[in-house]
C-alpha cells in the first residue's frame, strides 16, 4: 500500500478514519497543521481522526547514488555544503526527511491544481463547441426568415402591407422614417437633391458620348434594308397569365441577349431569348406593371407600377432576381422608368405630375420634380437623351416637355398632338426625338426645337401605341393596330416604311416594340400575353439553302 501524498510506501502509515485513506504520518502531520484538512477530500481532519497502522519492517531498496562509493561521497559532499557544520549525522537526516517532505507536499498540491486546470479546460471547450453549434444553428435560421420575409414581401399585396396610408410610414431606399421627419415647411417631402458630384459624373458621361458620337459609325453587322425587309414571326412565346394577358412594356439586355417583359397580371418576366427558356419571374406588384427596364449589364431590374410604387430588383447567382427595394414616392400610377447611361441613376413619372431621380444602388430618391408653370397633366413616358443631360416627358395632355437634368428646369415645349403622349424615344445621333400619341407620330428636331415630320399610320380611332428608334438611329419601329419599320433618313429626305408586321394576338394593340442586337430581331409585345419575335429564319441545311 502506498502513501496518498507521495505515493511511495509509507514507513511510519496511519489511516484517516473518516475516509480510510493511507498516509506517510509526518506527511498528513504537516499537512494537517498547515491546512487542517484532508488533502484528498478536502474535508476538516486533525491528528485525533488519525489512526497509526503496525506493519512489519521494511526494507528499501538502495538509491542509485548509494549504491557505489563515489556516489555515497557525493552525496554527503552536497549535504555538507547546504547544512552549517559542524553537524551531527542524525541531524543531517532530519533536514533531508523534512525537505523530502517539503517537496511531496509541494508535488502533491501542484498534481491537484493540475487535476483541477484540466477539469476547467475541458469545461472551457465543451462550452466554446456548444457555442459554436448555437451560432451556427441561429445563422441558419436568421437566413432563412429573410429569406422567407423577402418572398413575402414579394407575394403580399400593397393593400394588405399598408392599410392605412395616410397614416403608414414613407418606405423609401428600403428604410422607413417617420413621414413628419421627411416633410418640410410646406408639407412635401424633403429630398437631398442632385449633387455636385452627381452633377460632375453626369457632365463627364455627356462628354464622352457626345465625343464618341462625333466618331460613331454606322457598324457592318447591322442588319441591312434587304434583310429587313425578309423578316417574319420567327416564334411566339406565352410568358404570362392567360386571365390577365397583356405586355404593357419589354426591354432587351443586348450584351446577354435576354428579354424582361410588363405584364398587366402584375408580374414582369425574364426570358431568354437563345434558349427559349423563362429566366426568372418577378412578383411583387399589386397591379399591372406599366413599365420595366433594366441597368447595370442586366445586374438590376427596375419595375414601375399602377399600385404607384416602383421596385428595384437585383439578380442573384442563380439568375433570380429578388426585390431590393420598394419605392413609394409617387402618389398615383408610375408610367414610365428611364437609366440613365451612366447605369448609376433612373427617373420615374407618374400620372401624379412629378418625376423622380433615383440613385440605383441605394434606392434614394435625390430630387422629385413638379412643373412649375401650374400645370396638372400628369406623365405617361419619360425617356433619356442618350447622352443623359436632357430628360424628355409626355404628358396626358398632348404635350412633350423637355427637362434639363443638372438643373431640373423645363428648357421646352413641344405640342401638336391629339391625346395623351404614350411613348417617346431619342435617336442615338442625338438630335432626333420620336414621340407617339393618338394621332400617330411625330419627329422633332432638337437643333431647331420644331416638328418636321408627321406619320399618320393609323385611323383616327386608333392609337399609336410604341415608337422605337434601334441602337444605331438606322430605324424606326412604330406600333400600334400593326408594327412598321421605317428607314431613318435626314430632315429633308423621305422616311420610307420598308416593312409592315400585321398584327398576330388578334388584339389589334401592339403595345410595345423593341430592336434586338445590331437590329438583327425585333420583339413586339401585344395585349395578349405572347412575346413574339421577327426576323429571318436560321437556314442551317443545305435542303433550306
Amino acid at each position: 500500500m502506498n502513501c496518498s501524498i507521495s505515493g511511495e510506501v509509507p514507513e511510519e502509515p496511519v489511516v484517516a478514519k473518516n475516509s480510510g485513506l493511507l498516509f506517510e504520518k509526518r506527511l498528513i502531520e504537516r499537512h494537517i497543521l498547515d491546512y487542517g484538512k484532508c488533502p484528498i477530500t478536502g474535508e476538516s481532519l486533525t491528528m485525533e481522526d488519525v489512526v497509526p497502522i503496525k506493519t512489519g519492517k521494511i526494507v528499501k531498496p538502495r538509491p542509485v547514488q548509494a549504491a557505489s562509493i563515489p556516489g555515497m561521497l557525493g552525496m554527503f559532499q552536497i549535504v555538507r555544503l547546504s547544512v552549517p557544520c559542524p553537524i551531527s549525522f542524525i541531524r543531517i537526516c532530519q533536514f533531508v526527511y523534512e525537505e523530502w517532505d517539503g517537496l511531496m507536499l509541494s508535488n502533491f498540491a501542484l498534481e491537484q491544481q493540475l487535476h483541477t486546470a484540466r477539469q476547467e479546460l475541458s469545461h472551457a471547450l465543451y462550452q466554446h463547441d456548444a457555442a459554436c453549434r448555437v451560432i451556427a444553428r441561429l445563422k441558419k435560421e436568421r437566413d432563412e426568415a429573410r429569406s422567407l420575409l423577402a418572398q413575402a414581401e414579394r407575394q403580399i399585396p400593397l393593400s394588405f402591407t399598408a392599410p392605412n396610408a395616410a397614416n403608414a410610414t414613407a418606405l423609401s431606399n428600403g428604410k422607413r422614417a417617420a413621414e413628419e421627419d421627411e416633410l418640410g415647411p410646406d408639407g412635401k417631402r424633403i429630398r437631398p437633391g442632385i449633387s455636385s458630384s452627381i452633377i460632375s459624373e453626369l457632365t463627364d458621361c455627356n462628354a464622352a458620348l457626345s465625343q464618341q458620337r462625333k466618331k460613331r459609325q454606322i457598324p457592318p453587322t447591322l442588319a441591312p434594308i434587304d434583310a429587313v425587309e425578309r423578316f417574319t414571326q420567327l416564334n411566339s412565346h406565352p410568358l404570362h397569365r392567360t386571365n390577365k394577358p397583356g405586355i404593357l412594356s419589354l426591354d432587351i439586355q443586348y450584351s446577354k441577349d435576354i428579354i424582361v417583359t410588363a405584364g398587366v397580371d402584375s408580374n414582369a418576366v425574364v426570358f431568354d431569348r437563345s434558349s427559349g427558356q423563362i429566366v426568372s419571374t418577378l412578383s411583387g406588384h399589386s397591379k399591372k406593371v406599366t413599365n420595366v427596364k433594366f441597368a447595370s449589364e442586366a445586374e438590376f431590374i427596375v419595375t414601375g407600377s399602377a399600385d404607384k410604387t416602383v421596385r428595384v430588383w437585383q439578380g442573384s447567382e442563380n439568375r433570380n432576381y429578388d426585390c431590393k427595394h420598394i419605392l413609394k414616392d409617387h402618389t398615383a400610377e408610375v408610367q414610365a422608368v428611364t437609366v440613365h447611361a451612366t447605369d448609376n441613376y433612373f427617373v420615374t413619372a407618374s400620372l401624379d405630375s412629378t418625376w423622380c431621380f433615383y440613385d440605383l444602388a441605394s434606392g434614394l430618391c435625390l430630387t422629385q420634380v413638379e412643373d412649375t408653370s401650374g400645370s396638372s397633366e400628369g406623365y405617361t413616358s419619360a425617356a433619356f437623351h442618350p447622352d443623359g443631360l436632357i430628360l424628355g416627358t409626355g404628358t396626358t395632355g398632348a404635350i412633350v416637355k423637355i427637362w434639363d437634368v443638372k438643373s431640373q428646369a423645363n428648357v421646352a415645349r413641344f405640342d401638336g398632338h391629339i391625346g395623351a403622349v404614350t411613348a417617346i424615344s431619342f435617336s442615338e445621333n442625338g438630335y432626333f426625338l420620336a414621340t407617339a400619341a393618338q394621332d400617330g407620330v411625330k419627329l422633332w428636331d432638337l437643333r431647331k426645337l420644331r416638328n418636321f415630320r408627321t406619320f399618320s399610320p393609323y385611323e383616327e380611332n386608333t392609337p399609336t401605341q410604341s415608337v422605337e428608334f434601334d441602337h444605331s438611329g438606322s430605324y424606326l419601329a412604330i406600333g400600334g393596330s400593326d408594327v412598321r419599320v421605317y428607314q431613318v433618313a435626314n430632315v429633308k429626305s423621305d422616311w420610307n416604311c420598308i416593312k409592315t408586321f400585321p398584327d398576330l394576338s388578334g388584339t389589334g394593340k401592339a403595345t410595345c416594340v423593341k430592336f434586338g442586337p445590331d437590329a438583327k430581331y425585333i420583339a413586339v409585345g401585344s395585349m395578349d400575353r405572347n412575346l413574339r419575335i421577327f426576323g429571318l429564319p436560321e437556314e442551317d441545311g443545305p435542303s433550306e439553302a
